[in-house]
């Protein structure tokens, strides 16, 4: 059963009499208990895509096209069912806890506040799931912690508390915007895995944001790759990581370093492109070893080639090339 589907999105900025696109023609569905990745460099509009399917873009943005949860409009819902939405149906996990707890709050106040305020356990019931779910995730002695304040806690805390205060609702979908990404590497992983645990313990949904492919090949079970604010490639987990079909996906894949053997990393030439700085032609010409002249004045639709969505003019006659740079 599929439970979200972002068909057509477009997100807009509207500013001094100009608009500027920042996500363009982004469809993506992600099915009851499944993971989905979304990769790609920073400025892509992953975290845009993650706002505008909660409805959480900023004054001045705004969303186009379809973006439905569980056959529902998500654009169309009004304030109650918009509210009702946010709080029991999905979640959102950001990348830097510190940045989004409130430090005059207690971290009970903080994890409590969302499921007491609208109405889906008293503060005692809250309480008592949060301290539960506190020790399932990794956080010893819960109701001292319950007790402090933000600063008391370490930056792998913290994570531990965003994910406590995305889960006590117990939300459908989980939003997962690169949520180990201001950690220290030594708790990376363990955060991680905790999240991870939780989500298939629970067999809930998840969109993970990452601008790791190896990191989304190994934890999701299919994976969307964004550039320039649109999705350039879509498959399963496992054909994506060991054939990439779009030569965005390979450059990602070739520049990673190597745990195996000693070697110079191959940098994508130049630099990431905004969607508002797009051409007529593929976003990623620019930036390509393999455009040609089509490829930079005719934009690429996304096709079905070998079972996956790829968006790509020459993809059959370099698909071996592509899987040999990124080897």
């Amino acid at each position: 059963m599929t439970l979200l589907t972002l068909q057509d999105l477009h997100v807009c900025l509207r500013t001094r009499g100009t608009e500027r696109t920042l996500v363009r023609d982004v469809s993506l569905t992600i099915d009851a208990a499944e993971s989905v990745a979304l990769v790609g460099e920073s400025g892509s509009g992953k975290s845009m895509s993650i706002k505008a399917a909660m409805r959480l873009l900023p004054p001045g943005m705004t969303a186009d096209g379809k973006i439905e949860f569980d056959g529902r409009d998500v654009l169309a819902l009004n304030r109650r069912e918009l509210a009702r939405y946010r709080a029991r149906d999905v979640a959102l996990i950001h990348q830097d806890p510190r940045a989004h707890i409130n430090p005059t709050r207690t971290i009970a106040q903080f994890v409590t506040e969302g499921v007491v305020h609208t109405g889906q356990m008293s503060r005692d019931e809250a309480v008592e799931r949060a301290c539960a779910l506190m020790n399932d995730v990794g956080i010893p002695d819960a109701q001292r912690r319950m007790e402090q304040f933000p600063h008391q806690l370490s930056g792998g805390l913290l994570q531990r508390v965003m994910i406590v205060a995305a889960l006590l609702p117990s939300p459908r979908l989980v939003f997962a915007d690169e949520p180990t990404t201001a950690l220290d590497v030594t708790v990376q992983s363990d955060v991680l895995a905790i999240l991870l645990e939780q989500i298939r313990e629970r067999q809930l949904s998840m969109l993970f944001v990452t601008h790791d492919l190896d990191l989304a090949a190994a934890v999701t079970d299919r994976v969307a790759v964004m550039y320039a604010g649109t999705i350039v490639e879509t498959g399963t987990s496992a054909e994506v990581y060991a054939r990439p079909l779009h030569p965005y996906t390979a450059g990602l894949l070739a520049s990673r370093p190597s745990i195996t053997e000693v070697r110079r990393m191959t940098a994508i030439p130049g630099r990431p492109v905004a969607a508002y700085e797009a051409g007529e032609g593929c976003p990623f010409s620019s930036r390509c070893s393999f455009a040609t002249d089509d490829c930079r004045t005719r934009r690429p639709e996304r096709r079905i080639v070998e079972g996956r969505s790829v968006a790509c003019h020459r993809v059959e006659e370099i698909a071996d090339q592509l899987t040999e740079r990124a080897s």
